[in-house]
């Protein structure tokens, strides 16, 4: 029923992209990525000495084989900042992908979105496959895929707040205006708001501290696979309709008798 998640020139199995920080240890960050079923995982370019090729390194622990490495901006505060970081991790990491954070408030990490759109422009014309992390606004979303975002990302709720999906009619209304991929990132606490993402109609759910914080890391790396697959399962196959009052499971019309 379903084809692979495409984002931009790249090809997804599993719509399940995780994080790589705040694991214990990175053994327990591998498993994690093999029981989630994904095959691209976000590195954060200002925060892994990119530098270091010694067998310690972190990126070591990757398999570029099996993962895509998503390098993402995180704490950017200026397109600027943002743009430095996304070509260091290019020129680092031989990729052209890059998931683009500029944030505008310490406390919430809510993106500052102008200068968000400003970068996917500059970065788009610098050859980058963009994929803004972005609020859950329609006309940012629309500006952002205007400027050639590959996909947009909004937030589900604040970074690592495990909140959930706060604002589902806004997550759904960008699912269905906008053109391109809709991952939604951030603030996913377990395995049930992936499922909701994914039945609103995402094409993706992007997420860290639901996995590496949960007190068993893999069990819920396990339960997010399976909250994706069955999520995207359950929007493909079209839920009923909602009312307001009761209908019999076994109607009187039409009964064989």
């Amino acid at each position: 029923m379903d084809a692979p998640l495409r984002i931009g020139s790249v090809e997804l199995r599993s719509r399940v992209i995780l994080g790589t920080g705040k694991y214990a240890s990175p053994e327990i960050m591998v498993k994690c990525h093999e029981a989630s079923g994904t095959d691209m995982v976000t590195v954060a370019v200002r925060r892994v000495d990119l530098n270091d090729k010694s067998k310690a390194s972190f990126l070591n622990w990757i398999d570029r084989s099996k993962l895509k490495i998503l390098p993402n901006t995180a704490g950017c505060t200026t397109a600027d900042d943002a743009i430095r970081a996304a070509h260091l991790g290019r020129e680092a990491l031989a990729t052209n992908l890059v998931k683009l954070e500029v944030i505008g408030d310490e406390r919430t990490l809510y993106p500052d979105l102008a200068e968000l759109v400003a970068a996917t422009k500059r970065l788009v014309k610098d050859g980058f496959v963009v994929m803004p992390y972005t609020s859950d606004d329609l006309v940012t979303a629309l500006r952002l895929a205007d400027a050639g975002a590959a996909c947009v990302m909004p937030l589900g709720a604040p970074i690592g707040s495990g909140l959930g999906i706060l604002n589902p009619t806004n997550i759904r209304i960008i699912i269905e205006r906008v053109k391109v991929p809709v991952v939604v990132d951030a603030g996913v606490g377990t395995a049930s708001d992936v499922a909701v993402a994914m039945e609103l109609g995402a094409d993706g759910v992007l997420l860290n501290t639901a996995v590496a914080g949960a007190k068993e890391p893999v069990a819920m790396a396990t339960a997010v696979r399976h909250a994706c697959e069955a999520g995207r399962l359950a929007y493909l196959a079209g839920r009923i309709p909602r009312k307001q009052v009761a209908t019999p499971s076994s109607p009187m019309e039409g009964r064989i008798v």
